[in-house]
């Protein structure tokens, strides 16, 4: 019974997965990508206190949040066209998109590790972190309007 059950759960699960739309779950993840980004860029200007906690858990939470990313199944091919903002170089450089993608992990695991202390060392940590949000939006993203 327990092996029906686990069977029947998974064909859920991966019946679901097919009928998700890409579009719609990458987006999902960059709009809590920027509300998670927006608050550490808070405590950098100075409108929210800095708390070591709260910034590493930040931190943390755009590690999760990156390591949800799975290129091949937000990306597939013909979903770049339709309510997207996602530029057509992703799909004719994915090798230089998943690039960007691990340098971006690599940089706030780096942030993660070295656990900022005070607001200046924040500052320094998220520069290197948005520089590669600026990167890939320059490079793979299209402007809408």
């Amino acid at each position: 019974m327990r092996k029906l059950v686990i069977a029947i759960s998974t064909l859920a699960l991966a019946a679901s997965a097919a009928f998700a739309d890409p579009i719609l779950d990458r987006q999902a993840l960059m709009k809590e990508r920027g509300k998670i980004a927006g608050g550490l860029s808070k405590v950098v200007k100075g409108e929210e206190p800095f708390d070591a906690a709260a910034v590493l858990t930040a931190l943390q939470a755009l590690q999760a949040n990156e390591e949800k990313l799975d290129v091949d199944a937000l990306f597939p091919a013909g979903s770049d066209t339709g309510d997207t903002t996602a530029s057509p170089k992703i799909w004719g450089d994915m090798a230089g998109f998943k690039a960007a993608n691990d340098k971006y992990l690599a940089d706030i695991k780096a942030g993660i590790a070295a656990a900022p202390a005070d607001v200046d060392a924040l500052k320094t940590q998220f520069g290197t972190i948005a520089s590669n949000c600026g990167t890939c939006h320059q490079t793979y993203r299209v402007k809408k309007g």
